[in-house]
């Protein structure tokens, strides 16, 4: 089976469109972080559900349903507040339902780590910890988000693979990330797709939101 890897879309709908448009696979599965500080949520989970997309979430999903902002900084708090005032209840329900994990044959998706989805990991994690959460979730594939950036590491015959954000990359390239996985033979290609920044950005400022959020859209930073 192709299945495509996504993450931390973020309310970013023109992102979220691109990487639709491009993709042509059995099955969409997301590492969490639906919502959150860019100006489309209602849109995006919509069109989440159009798709059939598969997701758990993220710590601003629970963020928004919680209202529990005590561990953001300032302007991403700021964005939840604003997305917790303009998300439809049955968006709220859509969220509520997602569940902290997900395993997809021999896939596991969690948002941060497998014992905490706050938790930041990357390539430069002690290989002894990643090999725990590689036992913690007892599959060959262990996909992760919320960094923002896009990497994988292959420990054995086991894969770690962030797909990157799609709605707001933080690795240097502006573009929407993602990753086509083949979950027979475990290969996987990385990929990366333009999409329409400036749209996104006006609309962050029309509505209100910090204009950092907007500016840094153009970087990926």
């Amino acid at each position: 089976m192709k299945i495509a890897l996504i993450s931390d879309i973020h309310s970013n709908l023109p992102a979220l469109k691109a990487v639709l448009n491009v993709i042509d696979v059995d099955q969409i599965l997301c590492a969490g972080d639906i919502v959150g500080y860019y100006p489309f949520p209602n849109e995006v989970i919509e069109l989440v559900k159009e798709h059939d997309l598969r997701s758990i979430y993220g710590n601003h999903d629970k963020a928004v349903i919680t209202g529990d902002t005590s561990w953001f900084n300032p302007i991403a708090a700021s964005a939840i507040e604003w997305t917790r005032d303009n998300i439809s209840l049955e968006g709220i329900k859509f969220l509520e339902e997602l569940p902290a994990q997900l395993m997809f044959e021999d896939v596991a998706i969690v948002h941060g780590s497998p014992h905490d989805p706050d938790e930041y990991v990357y390539p430069t994690t002690s290989p002894t910890r990643l090999e725990k959460f590689l036992d913690q979730v007892s599959k060959k594939v262990l996909v992760l988000g919320h960094t923002h950036v896009q990497w994988s590491l292959e420990l054995g015959d086991r894969k770690i693979i962030n797909p990157g954000a799609v709605g707001q990359p933080r690795d240097g390239n502006p573009k929407a990330a993602y990753v086509i996985l083949d979950t027979k033979s475990k290969e996987f290609t990385m990929h990366r797709i333009g999409y329409d920044v400036e749209e996104t950005a006006s609309k962050t400022l029309e509505v209100g939101l910090p204009q950092h959020l907007a500016r840094r859209l153009f970087f990926g930073l």
